[in-house]
């Protein structure tokens, strides 16, 4: 691989112009697709073969509103007994029909005829259907209806908008450019030029640029959930920078040997290069798998954020060598302090830290695990959901909606759950349906039933089911299984089938699905994180080693997410909307995410370790100067990282936040924690025999020559004269 890397980051290093025209007409081409073809995102976390979906889909015809958006407009008096009183009644009957007669939407039911009004008096609620699914409600509708309720702010009414069609999630609101600013900070303090450091983030906005363009652009034809773009963003800006940074390092420390900066470009290629494509494809490998999950909205996550992985790759190997031939010697210009090279005895703190590993390795990896372990106690009570109005940030008005309902009405009112009544089979339907609801009512985590409703024939009818209980509540969870558990004895006593779906129902049989998820899928990054990282090292210790580092770092994170989002420590330095059940998908995308990032960090210093054995050091002075290489670039990747990703967490986002801080959590362990003092410690006290590979697979395994030794020969034997043919 080292020998291809070589010529191509010399052909891009020479071919600078025509390569940097490429990528240009690459960017303005798949960003006019996306101007023409972008669709809309979907905010519906759907999974087919549950319960909860497979009900909504059958009924969808006999019941299309079951299918279609859905709204809350909440209106609030002052005091008791004010939402009651004659003018407010007029006002809010006449916001009402103003809201029915918005375009788009199909009913609104008069909330006093209705019932939906709470006990003391203060709170009414207008529930809005509108005639189309959510993903198609526009923010013009949306705006048409809080236009529509004027009459009652005019009233003194407080006006609250809820529901489905506000419940708004994944929306980036700018913290991403903090995350580039301390990115660049620490490229300027690492590099110490300005032009260095301004090409890493040049090529990652490029890459990012790229990426977004081509999801925008696809999202027209394909349904596409609305954290994937986010997702997508937040990997691609992280990657982006680090890839660009690893080669860029190799190629700075090729030109303090002495070489040409067109040698030292296709150097750095080849060897950083070979380190980037294979990190790149964990990751890849990594965010596609998550298909093994069998969740179609998390596929298209995996799928998205993978994608601008690959744009990564390319650009870190095309179009970063163009760059560097742009800026030829003067890629030190502009300095910000003075850089001394890197060729001579100096000691650096990366080496100072690395012998005081290899002298103390069994207390280095006692204390490490010590410490990891205590980080990852909270992961044994971690609780999934998926959030609604209750998570959004305090002061929106779907939270402000979802605090009034549940405070006026109880907080069931806002985890309703649909059960459907199927009774074709019976010759009375209507009692068959009221013997459901009898039964229904009696069980303890039912609060109320409301009056049902059936299709044309009486034969299927729907029951809505208020629990005790909020939406992230264990006691609803235990509520849907208990009315599930009922199906036999239902029909044994009336003759019908149930079935129980609505959104809180849907959103539980989506926590159940990941969860059930989560071993298989941890079982395929294990098996393709040695196999890979085998191919990579020709050594059976190093993937076992790299796969428990990267165990420990995922449970470590999930501790400190479970800490700050379910038992709301750090209260008042994170804004946490609401504590609660840690968001469903967010440790499956953990570990797709982490495992590739976490494998970067293993190749960039394992390799350097295994390029200084293979050139002749004992192993432990192998792992110090594997170590002193790639200390500094490590810790400013990682830096990076967390940087990009924890300027996700202090958005609002309540999709977007914990996964920010997640990935921010894991990095940070797993690159100072576990790359930097557990995996020195390991090897110094593996040594020779963490090298060891089998004979047998010594001749079948191919050769990737990731250190570039094979290159590298091949180099030195070349005369001066020569011209370079590899």
């Amino acid at each position: 691989m080292a020998t291809y890397l070589y010529r191509l980051g010399r052909h891009c290093f020479r071919r600078r112009r025509a390569v940097l025209a490429v990528w240009i007409a690459v960017l303005i081409a798949i960003g006019g697709a996306a101007g023409a073809f972008a669709g809309k995102t979907s905010d519906e976390f759907k999974v087919p073969g549950t319960e909860a979906q497979t009900t909504l889909d059958r009924i969808k015809d006999t019941f299309p509103e079951q299918g279609h958006g859905s709204a809350q407009v909440v209106f609030a008096a002052p005091a008791p007994g004010g939402a009651t009183a004659p003018g407010t009644g007029r006002a809010v009957s006449e916001a009402v029909g103003r809201i029915a007669a918005v375009p788009g939407v199909a009913a609104v039911p008069d909330p006093y005829a209705t019932g939906a009004v709470s006990p003391d008096g203060r709170v009414v609620i207008a529930l809005v259907s509108f005639d189309h699914k959510l993903a198609d409600v526009t923010d013009q509708q949306r705006e048409a209806v809080r236009a529509a309720a004027e009459p009652a702010r005019s009233a003194g009414l407080d006006v609250a908008f809820g529901g489905d069609a506000y419940n708004r999630m994944a929306q980036v609101d700018g913290g991403e450019a903090v995350g580039l600013a301390v990115a660049g900070v620490v490229l300027v303090v690492t590099l110490g030029s300005l032009v260095a450091a301004g090409l890493p983030l040049l090529t990652a906005l490029v890459g990012v640029g790229v990426a977004m363009a081509g999801i925008m652009a696809l999202s027209g034809s394909f349904e596409i959930i609305t954290t994937a773009p986010v997702l997508a963003l937040m990997v691609g800006l992280a990657v982006g920078i680090d890839y660009a940074l690893f080669i860029l390092s190799r190629h700075r420390r090729h030109l303090d040997e002495g070489l040409e900066p067109e040698e030292a470009a296709a150097r750095a290629t080849a060897t950083a290069g070979s380190a980037v494509v294979f990190a790149g494809l964990t990751v890849v490998v990594a965010l596609a798998g998550l298909a093994v999950a069998g969740v179609p909205f998390l596929t298209v996550m995996g799928l998205a954020a993978s994608g601008a992985v690959v744009v990564a790759v390319l650009v870190a190997i095309t179009l970063l060598p163009a760059l560097l031939g742009f800026a030829g010697r003067a890629i030190d210009r502009l300095p910000v302090w003075r850089r001394a090279p890197r060729t001579g005895g100096r000691t650096t703190l990366g080496e100072r830290w690395a012998r005081f590993v290899v002298r103390r390795p069994l207390a280095v990896l006692l204390v490490g695990l010590a410490g990891l372990g205590a980080l990852a106690v909270p992961a044994a009570s971690l609780s999934l959901g998926l959030p609604g109005g209750g998570s959004m940030a305090a002061g929106t008005d779907a939270r402000k909606a979802y605090d009034l309902v549940g405070g006026s009405f109880g907080p069931g009112f806002n985890a309703p759950l649909v059960v459907v009544v199927d009774a074709h089979g019976t010759p009375q339907p209507q009692q068959a349906v009221q013997g459901v609801a009898a039964k229904l009512q009696t069980l303890p985590g039912v609060q109320t039933l409301l009056p049902p409703s059936a299709d044309g024939t009486g034969r299927t009818a729907l029951l809505t089911v208020i629990p005790r209980t909020g939406p992230d509540h264990a006691d609803t969870r235990a509520l849907v299984n208990e009315i599930r558990d009922q199906r036999a004895p239902l029909r044994a006593a009336t003759g019908a089938d149930i079935a129980v779906t609505g959104t809180t129902a849907a959103n539980i049989d989506v926590s159940t699905k990941l969860g059930q998820a989560l071993p298989p899928f941890l079982a395929v990054i294990v098996g393709i994180a040695v196999v890979l990282l085998a191919l990579a090292f020709r050594s059976v210790l190093v993937p076992l080693k790299a796969v428990a580092g990267f165990l420990l770092s995922v449970t470590a994170s999930l501790g400190a997410v479970v800490a700050v989002y379910q038992w709301g420590w750090l209260d008042g330095l994170i804004d946490v909307p609401k504590v609660g059940p840690v968001v469903s998908f967010v440790p499956i995308l953990l570990i797709g995410v982490l495992f590739g990032l976490a494998m970067d960090y293993e190749l960039f210093l394992v390799s350097g370790m295994k390029e200084q054995y293979v050139h002749g050091k004992a192993p432990r002075e192998a792992v110090v100067a594997g170590v002193r290489g790639g200390a500094r670039v490590v810790t400013a990747a990682a830096l990076i990282m967390v940087s990009v990703f924890g300027s996700f967490v202090f958005g609002h986002d309540p999709i977007v936040q914990p996964i920010g801080f997640a990935l921010a959590v894991g990095v940070l362990v797993d690159a100072f924690v576990v790359r930097m003092a557990l995996v020195p410690a390991a090897m110094a006290l593996f040594g020779r025999a963490a090298w060891w590979f089998p004979k047998r697979l010594e001749r079948v395994v191919p050769r990737v020559d990731m250190e570039g030794e094979q290159l590298v020969a091949q180099l030195e034997r070349r005369p001066a004269e020569e011209p370079v043919r590899v």
